[in-house]
């Protein structure tokens, strides 16, 4: 019983076996940590994780809301925030459908361009801090 596959869907989980389920790094899910308050593995001595059911249900739908949705780290947190986390039987939350520009980008006030521009930078820290964390691991 080596692999996450062999387990009881009851079983805890090793980091090791979460990330080869799910065909991401280690070091994603050590982040992932670190952005969502809602995801808290057991950690053992010398800092071994076990995820609990819940916790890998919760990393597959965060996994599935980043890769396979296209939520922004930001988005994903926003959502979890505000509706909890489902079960994951539960169908996935389609992103919001309101449009991202409903009026052309020359109308909009000279006085929202500072807060645009700031969430602009914003999204682009993200994703820096992303590729730092990646590359530190």
């Amino acid at each position: 019983m080596s692999s996450g596959g062999d387990k009881a869907e009851d079983a805890f989980r090793t980091i090791g076996e979460l990330s080869a389920e799910l065909g991401i790094q280690q070091h994603i899910l050590r982040y992932w940590e670190t952005r969502f308050p809602q995801l808290r593995p057991l950690q053992r001595a010398g800092n071994r994780r076990y995820y609990r059911p819940a916790d890998a249900a919760l990393v597959r739908r965060i996994h599935s809301l980043l890769n396979e949705q296209g939520y922004t780290i930001r988005g994903v947190q926003k959502l979890l925030a505000q509706k909890g986390t489902p079960e994951p039987e539960a169908p996935p939350s389609p992103p919001d459908p309101t449009p991202i520009a409903p009026q052309p980008v020359l109308v909009v006030s000279q006085s929202a361009l500072p807060a645009l521009a700031r969430a602009e930078l914003l999204a682009i820290r993200e994703s820096l801090v992303q590729a730092l964390a990646a590359d530190m691991d």
